[in-house]
């Protein structure tokens, strides 16, 4: 084992975090780096602030690793709860990704001439077994996450390919989908489960020290430029991803924003595609983690070549069976948020660091430390509460109600809004819920 580095009074400096001896030969370009983190931000996170704060953490702590980190600061309780967590939230993301990666390329090629829908080899759980296989175990079984740099770096890619089409279809679609009551309101009682949801795309902390330990210079000032200029990308294509998809549906607006759209729309199919291999790009990475939290509990982090594969092969086997027994997204998300993100994001870092700093209270990093503590609490609990007592529905599969009339083409609108929804009335479906 590499020599841990001592703890620092200015976190900012020089020092590294990670072991020069356990990352020797295994480090990346910075902007490799940056797109390793905007792969993982855009699949899964945004929370700029407290990334910092763990990097600090364990400047303070003299640990290179999230576990450790919380291991020297509150003991094997703390320990063992957060391989929980660091566990849970990537192998859910992993199962969440195959669903997205069926649901979205089973639409993709049903688009193919001479495909009939029920053919088994557009299913989605054919999809899912064959993507696993041909794509995500093979990129999974690096050993080293910087060789997903360019990797990200196509995902990236296709994600603005993806807002480009989303945000055509708010201008050509958007005008002849029924809006919902209240649709414009900016928050109601059940708020919360939505940042459940928030918390599980808006986190990346189970990653980051993976991610800092492929920088050639692993200083907490480089860690704090690289997650800055990620951030910022990542907020960008975000924010234009929500409006864009509630501007065009509102109420309707399903967890997979692919499964508002009709399937005869062949933009959306192109889209889709993008999507289906945006996802499938982003999965290595979850893996990476989930690999590593089972390496440093139960083998002192090292792995030989022989269980590396082994341990990969398991990890994303069960992923893949669990993930063809469920189908609908939304719930995965707002418990995966609220259990496991939450804490992630706000309480750990934050606890972390208030008992670790010897700051005066009225620093900056205390303040905001004790803002998101109680915050992620509150999101755990109430959060929870409210997605196993209100569930919301999944249209897993389904076309949406503005697809049927008279075999209306979305792609090529003729229709007013008022006509739509008098076909809808003739059908006997509402166009509220």
């Amino acid at each position: 084992m590499g020599p841990i580095i001592p703890p620092q009074s200015d976190p900012a400096d020089k020092e590294t975090l990670v072991s020069e001896h356990k990352h020797r030969g295994k480090t990346g370009r910075q902007s490799a780096a940056v797109f390793n983190v905007v792969n993982s931000i855009i699949g899964s996170g945004i929370i700029d602030f407290s990334l910092v704060l763990l990097i600090k953490g364990g400047a303070l702590s003299g640990t290179d690793t999230y576990q450790s980190l919380v291991n020297k600061t509150f003991g094997f309780p703390g320990y063992f709860l957060l391989s929980v967590l660091q566990f849970l939230y990537p192998f859910i993301a992993m199962i969440s990704y195959n669903i997205i990666t069926g649901d979205t390329l089973s639409k993709v090629f049903q688009r193919i001439p001479g495909v009939a829908p029920e053919d088994l080899f557009i299913g989605r759980h054919f999809i899912i077994v064959l993507s696993t296989i041909v794509f995500i175990l093979p990129l999974s079984l690096y050993r080293d996450i910087a060789k997903l740099g360019k990797i990200s770096l196509i995902s990236t890619v296709l994600t603005i390919v993806i807002i480009g089409i989303v945000m055509t279809r708010v201008i050509s679609l958007g005008p002849h989908i029924p809006k919902t009551e209240d649709a414009w309101v900016f928050a109601k009682p059940n708020a919360i489960q939505a940042v459940g949801v928030m918390s599980f795309a808006f986190v990346c902390h189970h990653n980051c020290f993976l991610v800092y330990g492929s920088l050639e210079e692993r200083t907490v000032a480089k860690w704090s430029r690289l997650i800055h200029v990620s951030i910022l990308v990542s907020v960008f294509i975000c924010i234009l991803f929500a409006t864009s998809g509630y501007l065009a549906f509102t109420g309707f607006t399903q967890g997979d924003l692919f499964e508002n759209y009709c399937r005869n729309d062949d933009l959306v199919t192109f889209g889709r595609f993008c999507y289906g291999v945006t996802v499938i790009l982003t999965y290595p990475i979850e893996c990476f983690v989930t690999r590593e939290v089972i390496a440093n509990v139960f083998f002192g982090g090292n792995l030989s070549s022989v269980l590396h594969v082994i341990l990969t092969v398991v990890i994303i086997t069960i992923a893949t069976l669990v993930s063809v027994l469920i189908d609908c997204l939304g719930i995965v998300l707002e418990l995966n948020g609220v259990l496991c993100a939450a804490p992630l994001i706000f309480i750990i870092p934050s606890a972390c660091y208030l008992k670790l700093s010897e700051e005066p209270r009225t620093h900056a990093d205390k303040i905001m430390s004790c803002v998101m503590l109680p915050v992620g609490a509150t999101v755990m609990v109430v959060g929870f509460i409210m997605a196993v007592t209100d569930p919301k529905d999944c249209t897993h599969g389904q076309e949406m109600f503005y697809c049927f009339p008279d075999n209306l083409s979305l792609t090529n609108i003729s229709v007013s809004p008022f006509q739509l929804t008098t076909q809808l009335s003739h059908l006997n479906i509402s166009t509220f819920p």
